[in-house]
């Protein structure tokens, strides 16, 4: 049996597992045991009962998270830059990996001039077979499968204070959420033909899809493979549409106490709560 959809649980056992989730539920699961990289069965022997959903992955199976920026064209026009003649590249590190249904912490550091913390909900690569200068016709045979991100932003560090660099103003702890499963390439087929959305608080703010992405999954993964070894458990962060809060007159930041909720067709609803230190 091969897997379709991937978690990462506490069972009512207590004890954490990956699982092959029997529906889109994700509310019960037959045991993955083995590298889910690489060698592994399915144990259908048992259902396990899930108690709580974590990251699908742990954070020593994740290598370099890549994130890519202004990368849908409505939301290029509505922060009023225009279209990108490459890739936009940044990264974000590992202690920023954060699961569905556990808190993005905003620090001190981080609720400055009105704090300006934004959401962004992504459709996020996840790299399943190590390769380099991989031609864009083979892109997707590099891949496990799909899981939605939320690129969790604060808009000062990134524009006005970061040197000329995204990276400081998206580098905080449990700001690269993911979840709530990884979804397989067995039932996407093409990943930049899905419906993506974001809700805060239950209002829609983001509503598109990833067929209005300027670079496809396919061009990023040849892109970013130039000269560049991609290892099973890279994250390619592929961009977010329109819709975000800065994009608003006046804009939307998120406050303390929100509740983000970001889908996308096929995988499920990432959601966490927003909690001010």
């Amino acid at each position: 049996m091969t897997i379709s959809r991937l978690i990462r649980f506490v069972a009512t056992d207590g004890k954490v597992y990956f699982g092959e989730a029997l529906n889109a539920e994700l509310k019960q699961a037959y045991e993955v045991v083995g590298d889910v990289f690489n060698r592994h069965q399915v144990d259908t022997t048992h259902v396990l009962e899930v108690l709580k959903l974590l990251a699908p992955l742990q954070r020593e199976q994740i290598g370099t998270i890549r994130m890519i920026g202004m990368n849908y064209k409505k939301h290029a026009e509505e922060i009023q830059l225009g279209i990108p003649e490459w890739p936009c590249l940044f990264y974000k590190p590992s202690t920023a990996l954060n699961g569905t249904l556990s808190p993005i912490e905003v620090p001190q550091q981080a609720q400055i001039e009105g704090a300006k913390i934004d959401y962004e909900s992504e459709l996020v690569v996840v790299i399943g077979k190590e390769g380099k200068n991989i031609p864009e016709d083979q892109a997707l045979d590099f891949v496990l499968g799909y899981t939605v991100g939320n690129d969790v932003s604060q808009r000062t560090w990134q524009i006005e204070r970061g040197g000329s660099q995204f990276n400081v103003g998206k580098m905080f702890d449990t700001w690269a959420p993911i979840g709530p499963c990884i979804t397989t390439t067995k039932l996407i087929e093409d990943p930049n033909a899905l419906r993506i959305s974001s809700r805060v608080n239950g209002e829609v703010r983001q509503n598109s899809n990833t067929n209005d992405a300027i670079f496809s999954v396919k061009k990023l993964i040849a892109h970013l493979s130039m000269g560049t070894t991609l290892v099973p458990g890279d994250l390619i962060f592929t961009g977010t549409p329109q819709g975000v809060g800065s994009g608003f007159r006046p804009p939307r930041w998120l406050k303390d106490g929100d509740t983000v909720e970001c889908s996308i067709e096929n995988i499920g609803t990432l959601q966490n709560n927003v909690v001010f230190e």
